[in-house]
């Protein structure tokens, strides 16, 4: 019977590679036949779960001497996060792409490229390993912004090198400390001797890996690459990278976190990424208000909703089991809410630009009565950010409102509100704008289809996720 983890990493990096063969511009075909089969693995993987963690050992050989895959509750979800987002934008970009051309040279294989990187990091089991998954993912963004070509792409594409380049540097000396500490980066191993009296080199390691990482996550105050390379791509690439690009590195600050650095872990430390959280929610809600460019509030918008993704480090209880916890079922949630509804919301606004042929909000006046699709579409994905019921929105700020009830950590909870009502501000702006109403003499450029529903179905299935939730927390329950 063919395994499906490896397959998960070969399959997108075989029809990348296809893609590249066949030339610019070409392999959306095979891009989103590829990711309807990759949807499938995923699926036939969390079905098949049943319950426990599993172990792929590449070539039979076991660590430290082999590689190792490991699969569990918490990466089976974002893996099916990364392909039920995949699909429906590869979908959407062939749509995208038939209308306006630029940045589709290379778009197909950097996106194969771009997920075969992050399923090999959601299913790692070394740190190095972990490091080559992170540069594969990083290069291919990096290229993907690059690709429209224009000068402010160029410019922000090198700045997102940069941080890029920054944040690995800052992980791979880490994984050099551990190395040289303990002989081996498989995390199995090295958890096994990881505790409380490490070596100040240890403590060293801990926290460059976790700084590298929140520079490639964009938590503030290191998102000054984000909102340049987010808004400024093209709507496609700006969907992928918003919702799951940076949630990959989240993935692995929380697999680090809550595994081999949990015993050298300083309190402090756990209070400094809840106050860094709080302060993106509020700086990135604020910046999005003062945005007059579409595609630059929703990229201020991802700043703030990053921001609840590091609630959940001063929530955590370390003495209780980890999948029981609130406010670790909530920040998996609010992972997957803003995962389904940011690529939603990019993948609206970028019809809304295509059919006006401008990124100015001022200019969306009309929208209502010439694109209702895309602005419902606009307006569902804003409410799951907003956490209005029944959204999965709402059932993750619920938990992790759970959590600071329960640890008596009240000052989150003013923070969780505030941003709700900050959501809600930034999005009413653009729909204030959307209903008002224009002459006959304003042209909207007729749209295919192929570009209204993929963006509709991923609003609708943010939404839906919430009544579903309790699915979720159930695969949450084999998490190591």
């Amino acid at each position: 019977m063919i395994d499906p983890l490896p397959w998960l990493i070969l399959l997108p990096l075989f029809w990348g590679t296809a893609a590249f063969l066949l030339g610019p511009g070409r392999g959306a075909a095979l891009a989103c036949t590829g990711t309807l089969a990759q949807l499938f693995l995923c699926g036939w993987l969390a079905v098949s779960l049943a319950g426990h963690e599993r172990v792929y050992e590449i070539g039979g050989w076991t660590a430290p001497l082999g590689i190792e895959l490991l699969v569990d509750g918490l990466s089976v979800i974002i893996l099916c996060l990364v392909q039920i987002v995949a699909l429906p934008v590869a979908m959407y970009a062939q749509a995208y792409f038939s209308v306006h051309e630029e940045g589709v040279k290379f778009f197909w294989p950097l996106l194969g490229y771009l997920l075969a990187g992050m399923n090999a990091l959601l299913l790692s089991a070394d740190l190095f390993n972990l490091y080559v998954a992170l540069e594969l993912v990083s290069l291919s963004a990096v290229g993907l912004v690059a690709s429209k070509g224009a000068p402010q792409n160029i410019a922000a594409a090198l700045r997102y090198l940069l941080a890029t380049l920054l944040g690995s540097g800052a992980y791979l000396l880490g994984v050099a400390l551990f190395y040289g500490a303990y002989g081996t980066v498989s995390m199995s191993l090295i958890g096994a001797m990881v505790d409380a009296n490490a070596p100040n080199a240890i403590k060293l390691a801990a926290g460059l890996m976790v700084a590298g990482l929140m520079l490639k996550t964009a938590l503030f105050p290191f998102h000054f690459w984000l909102p340049p390379a987010h808004g400024g791509a093209s709507a496609p690439v700006s969907a992928l990278l918003s919702a799951l690009v940076i949630k990959v590195s989240f993935y692995l600050i929380v697999r680090l976190w809550t595994g081999i650095l949990m015993p050298i872990v300083p309190t402090m430390a756990a209070q400094l990424c809840g106050l860094l959280g709080a302060l993106a929610i509020l700086w990135g809600s604020f910046q999005a208000l003062r945005q007059t460019r579409l595609k630059m509030l929703i990229a201020y918008s991802t700043v703030a909703q990053i921001g609840y993704l590091f609630l959940f480090f001063p929530l955590a209880v370390q003495s209780m089991p980890l999948d029981t916890q609130s406010a670790f079922q909530g920040v998996v949630l609010q992972a997957l809410a803003h995962g389904l509804a940011k690529a939603a919301m990019f993948a609206a606004a970028g019809a809304l630009i295509l059919s006006t042929d401008s990124d100015e909000i001022a200019q969306l006046g009309g929208v209502s009565s010439h694109l209702p699709m895309p602005l419902f579409t606009f307006g569902l994905a804003g409410v799951t950010l907003m956490g209005l019921p029944p959204t999965s929105g709402f059932l993750a700020k619920w938990l992790l409102i759970d959590g600071a009830l329960s640890s008596g950590q009240w000052a989150w909870i003013v923070i969780i509100i505030s941003g709700g009502l900050f959501t809600a501000a930034y999005v009413f702006k653009v729909l204030r704008h959307a209903f008002v109403q224009v002459g006959q003499s304003k042209f909207f450029r007729p749209l295919p289809a192929m570009i209204e529903w993929p963006a509709f179905f991923l609003a609708v299935a943010s939404v839906g996720l919430g009544l579903g939730g309790n699915v979720i927390l159930k695969i949450l329950g084999n998490t190591t």
